[in-house]
């Protein structure tokens, strides 16, 4: 069964990783990362509507969602995964934590990947 489901996310992880490619090849970046933003509300977009079926369908096997949520939209953005939590911690009523976890998650991550890129180039 686990091996199942690691196989399923790797597949839908495989499939999103060169749909994202074929988004970057689609759309080069030049003055602004057109591509990028694509795939993050793209991403959001389809892991929000799988929330919402497998929620209101019993029925929706948690294999299309391991393989569609965590594969697909994994692979083609990890921002799609930030954004089924934060639906989650607002459905919850769980603002300040919500509000929290965006600031936290932008800024942090923006600064981590300013000081790994100040850490590789010495400057």
């Amino acid at each position: 069964m686990l091996l199942k489901n690691f196989l399923l996310v790797g597949l839908g992880g495989a499939a999103g990783a060169m749909l994202r490619y074929a988004v970057y090849v689609l759309f080069p970046v030049k003055d602004f990362p057109v591509a990028t933003l694509l795939v993050n509300i793209i991403g959001s977009f389809i892991i929000g509507a799988v929330i919402a079926y497998s929620n209101s369908h019993e029925t929706f096997l948690n294999n299309w969602k391991l393989f569609l949520a965590t594969g697909i939209c994994g692979g083609f953005t990890t921002f799609s995964a930030f954004s089924a939590e934060n639906i989650a911690l607002l459905q919850n009523g769980k603002y300040n934590l919500a509000f929290i976890y965006i600031l936290l998650s932008v800024v942090l991550s923006i600064s981590a990947a300013w000081l790994g890129f100040k850490i590789i180039t010495n400057n």
